[in-house]
């Protein structure tokens, strides 16, 4: 039967638009062969969830190290063993969030993998404990609107792994506070034709975005170019009031109609309803997910990295903080069962990593929320209290390792960490670039 017209105009101008949206499509091709060998064939990489304090999240206080009320609890059901707050319950559904999200993992990743729990960040704000988590250094001299000074675990995999651009993929949450200028670096050695593809499906899946792709049609070049570009500005936005940022990189034929071919499917699915978001999702860091388990069933990436922000709420309101935290983790569990169950060339093949860039404060500040609880923002020592943990082929198996008041192990290892695992530890080492002391987060098990 024909397709009608219409939804084949329009959903060949979906896939066009697209197209732009995901602007950092590289070409692919090997340099150097890998060194190592690979512990697992696939990475994702949680960067996890906004600034979270160390004293609700693995140490399992809830609000007794926080507020007055004196009521402890693990909130964190996938990920962390533990027992749930008995009382007090703001975190999860319902008018109130008196109802928690149910588990969707059978065993939590802490007794499928290996827990670290007190590690340290090495810098107490957001973009630059996101820049720490993919460069493997402490970005002390970087800025806002400013690209890596040194490269990401991205352009390493691509220099001296030879992955191809559609296989390392960076799912932001956001276009906001230059997240979209992590996915490459500016080093001279690395750069963007070694970067990843940035997709920020919030944005091009969102109501800003249905405004420019639920009309989308082909326009004829002649004399309707404009809307042609004002779809396009909007969807490269978040790289056109960067300065002199390159945003035309060019991708091989092959790539570029497997983006255009996943863009068209991810319109209609958006259209539909069937995205394969978590069960319980808000148009926030759960929707971000369900992008990314797509991304994942349809290119069966080498590294994915999924950034989660929604717990930076905690500024100004503490029981936002709780839920955002609450649902990060249903986020987490519902990514690693869709690996498993969902992505059969990822299942058993696949190591997930889950580390903060930084924690939160020690003391409140002044603000209080709807329940009378202070919030906390995130520039003293105790932000830089964080915790990991990682599971997978290779991964020790309900592992625990340090503690309060015996950190082991950096946000930086992580760089190193995922190198090793995909076979390039060597050449990422010898590079030079990273954090002193950094390591692999298995030499410090």
């Amino acid at each position: 039967m024909p397709m009608d017209r219409r939804k084949f105009i329009k959903r060949t101008g979906a896939a066009a638009a697209g197209l732009f949206a995901a602007p950092y499509i590289l070409p692919s091709g090997r340099l150097f062969a890998a060194s190592g060998i690979q512990l697992a064939e696939h990475v994702v990489f949680v960067m996890f969830a906004g600034g979270v304090r160390q004293q609700e999240s693995v140490l399992q206080r809830y609000l007794g190290d926080a507020q007055a009320d004196d009521v402890e609890g693990n909130i964190l059901y996938n990920m962390l063993d533990g027992t749930p707050p008995p009382q007090k319950i703001v975190y999860g559904t319902g008018l109130g969030g008196i109802n928690p999200i149910q588990p969707i993992l059978g065993q939590t990743l802490q007794q499928q993998g290996t827990l670290f729990r007190e590690m340290r960040a090495v810098n107490a704000g957001h973009y630059g404990g996101l820049n720490s988590l993919l460069q493997g250094g402490t970005a002390a001299t970087q800025g806002l609107q400013q690209k890596p000074l040194n490269p990401t675990i991205f352009e390493y995999l691509r220099r001296h792994a030879g992955i191809p651009a559609t296989k390392t993929w960076f799912i932001g949450n956001t276009i906001g506070n230059s997240v979209p200028l992590l996915n490459h670096s500016i080093h001279p050695n690395y750069g963007a034709r070694y970067g990843a593809n940035f997709f920020a499906p919030n944005i091009t899946f969102g109501p800003a975005g249905d405004q420019y792709l639920s009309d989308a049609k082909v326009y004829h070049p002649e004399d309707q170019l404009e809307p042609i570009y004002e779809m396009k500005a909007f969807l490269d936005n978040s790289f056109e009031r960067l300065g002199s940022v390159p945003t035309s990189i060019g991708n091989t034929p092959e790539e570029k109609q497997d983006i255009k071919a996943f863009m068209a499917e991810m319109f209609t699915k958006t259209q539909n309803g069937t995205i394969a978001h978590p069960p319980v999702h808000d148009g926030g860091d759960l929707t971000t997910v369900g992008y990314a388990c797509e991304v994942m069933k349809w290119f069966k990436p080498a590294l994915t990295v999924v950034n989660m922000s929604g717990v930076d709420g905690c500024h100004s309101s503490f029981t936002g903080y709780l839920a955002a935290m609450h649902r990060a983790d249903h986020a987490v569990g519902h990514l690693w069962d869709f690996i498993q169950t969902q992505v059969p060339e990822m299942a058993n093949n696949t190591v997930i990593i889950a580390v903060p860039e930084c924690g939160r404060n020690a003391e409140p500040n002044a603000i209080l929320d709807q329940n009378d609880w202070y919030s906390f923002d995130h520039s003293d020592a105790n932000a830089l209290r964080v915790f990991g943990m990682m599971a997978g082929p290779s991964v020790p198996a309900n592992l625990s390792v340090g503690g309060e008041g015996n950190p082991v192990g950096i946000v930086t290892d992580v760089v190193p960490t995922i190198a090793e695992i995909l076979g390039v530890k060597n050449e990422v080492m010898g590079a030079g670039l990273l954090h002193p002391g950094t390591l692999s987060l298995y030499d410090r098990i």
